[in-house]
């Protein structure tokens, strides 16, 4: 992508940071300097010089939430300042300011902050409809992702795409690290299993960037009707796959820890069971257990309703019983490129009654088994008591085929 700078391009480049630099000094932070920092990566959003020039002059949608943001400011009200002519926000699951609690209905609004009309993919619908998209010349994708199949950001940018292609949409993407992004594990969906959990045929850990997976998704045609993105990318500066990246805002009230997020594409498959990864704690996803453990771990937690992360946890106000992953070694994940399928086999064969370890019908959690693992073989396996290397073994050839097919789309070494 040619860049084209001039000083007047220089002068909303120094405007901007002027921004960035009162917003930080108002809210001060004394946190520790993130890994990305000390990196040096630079996100697509943190390179206003590469698009704002390009923005002058367009109407804009805009398909962000909290983690969208130049500096510690949200890129809405950024962009608002510097007289870019924002026409409709659309907002995902949790909602445009991040205040909607996980899995309930995001209603359309208007932005008390900007005054901008927000219109919600996580209820009513799930793509903008051509109404939505009227007047609107160039759209922006920016939203932090996990890199993980369930995890369904992914699913929400297959939408945006499908919809700027059919309306003749350019889709801006600023590009942002993948903080699992150094690993590719996990069986392939069985597009049999397609559902709301996982619609792309890709293991659990994709192993790509936002930006790269957009590339994936018009590569291999996975857009109805054979259409194609018209794509303009801001790649990141200094980034690599393997280079650790902590998120300067947690991308969903329940994923509020790196260590959360790094645990994430393990313990969520438990969502296809009767145990809690810690909904309604403070600490989701770096814990699991169930009331009937008791007699098998000391280690307790008590799960409560929490207004914007869980409403109505699964074993509410019980005490659940089970494993502390809050120290665990994350590194682990990076040593070994490899999912931990421990805590499942462990858990299951702790677990009392074991005709109902995998009956998520009772849990009320996210919901069946293998659409989650996306392979009707994994909970066989586990009751079977197969090892680790046999279900690995499972994976294959499919496991090896996308690595190859993912090499096509990449942009960062």
């Amino acid at each position: 992508m040619r860049k084209i700078f001039h000083p007047y391009h220089k002068i909303i480049y120094f405007f901007i940071l002027l921004l960035i630099s009162n917003s930080c000094s108002a809210q001060p932070d004394h946190s520790k300097k993130k890994s990305a920092e000390a990196k040096g990566i630079i996100t697509g959003a943190d390179q206003p010089e590469a698009y704002l020039p390009y923005l002058k002059g367009k109407n804009v949608g805009m398909l962000v939430n909290p983690t969208s943001i130049i500096g510690k400011t949200s890129l809405v009200d950024s962009l608002v300042k510097l007289n870019i002519h924002i026409i409709r926000i659309f907002g995902p699951e949790h909602g445009f300011r991040g205040d909607a609690s996980a899995g309930l209905e995001v209603n359309d609004t208007i932005d008390s902050n900007t005054g901008i009309p927000v219109i919600s993919l996580y209820g009513k619908k799930t793509r903008p409809s051509k109404d939505d998209l009227r007047g609107i010349d160039i759209m922006i994708f920016d939203i932090q992702d996990v890199g993980v199949r369930f995890y369904t950001y992914i699913n929400m940018l297959k939408y945006i795409m499908e919809t700027c292609a059919e309306n003749n949409i350019e889709l801006m993407i600023l590009d942002r690290p993948n903080p699992n992004g150094f690993y590719v594990d996990g069986p392939v969906l069985d597009m049999k299993l397609k559902s709301g959990i996982g619609i792309f045929p890709i293991p659990i850990l994709h192993g790509m960037t936002i930006a790269e997976f957009a590339r994936m998704i018009n590569g291999e045609g996975w857009l109805s009707g054979g259409l194609k993105c018209n794509l303009r990318i801001i790649k990141l500066k200094n980034y690599t796959h393997d280079l650790p990246y902590q998120v300067p805002v947690p991308p969903s009230p329940n994923l509020n820890t790196q260590q959360s997020i790094l645990l994430y594409p393990s313990l969520c498959l438990f969502e296809g069971t009767v145990i809690s990864q810690g909904r309604g704690t403070r600490f989701p996803f770096t814990v699991l257990g169930n009331p009937l453990l008791k007699d098998k771990y000391s280690f307790s937690f008590i799960p409560v309703s929490m207004k914007g992360m869980s409403e109505t946890p699964l074993f509410q106000d019980q005490i659940c019983y089970g494993l502390d992953l809050r120290k665990y070694d994350t590194n682990q994940f990076r040593n070994t490129k490899q999912l931990n399928l421990n805590w499942l086999k462990e858990i299951y064969q702790a677990y009392p009654h074991k005709e109902k370890f995998f009956d998520f019908t009772q849990s009320k959690q996210m919901g069946n088994f293998d659409k989650l693992s996306g392979s009707t073989s994994l909970k066989e396996q586990i009751i079977a008591g197969k090892s680790e290397a046999e279900i690995r073994k499972s994976w294959e050839p499919e496991l090896g085929l996308y690595k190859e097919m993912r090499k096509k789309y990449l942009l960062y070494p």
